[in-house]
């Protein structure tokens, strides 16, 4: 049970980007799923599947946001796998014809904000920690 909290959770989008790439779907026609209607405007908002992906890959990056900001000895194990989910997007993102979409792009991106975010957020739980349990000497 103690695998979900070292789980990056932006791995799911790329696992299912690429499931979805194998199955034949194509992200630059962003084939729609559903469209919402407007009062003010005579044509809806469609939605695709590169942007349903985008939509959850937005709230699993606030999920791994939330869970970097625990200080535990499982932040490092977090840190290293959400880099190596990174590492995985950018080699995919270069290498894959089909990974250069604009939605492979945005959530590689994402994929960048959480490793960023992830490092500060624990580097700068560490200094309050520091500063908070230190001598009073600055």
């Amino acid at each position: 049970m103690k695998f979900i909290i070292y789980f990056p959770l932006l791995a799911v989008v790329l696992v299912a980007y690429n499931v979805l790439m194998a199955a034949g779907v194509d992200f630059e026609a962003n084939p729609t799923l559903f469209h919402i209607p407007h009062m003010t405007r005579e044509t809806p908002t469609t939605f695709g599947m590169g942007d349903l992906l985008v939509g959850i890959g937005i709230v699993l990056l606030f999920a791994e946001i939330l869970k970097a900001t625990r200080m535990a000895k499982s932040a490092v194990i977090d840190h290293m796998l959400s880099t190596v989910v990174f590492i995985i997007f950018l080699i995919e993102l270069i290498v894959v014809a089909g990974a250069g979409t604009a939605t492979f792009i945005l959530l590689t991106l994402l994929s960048l904000i959480d490793l960023i975010a992830g490092f500060t957020i624990s580097i700068a739980t560490a200094r309050r920690d520091l500063a908070i349990g230190g001598d009073g000497v600055h």
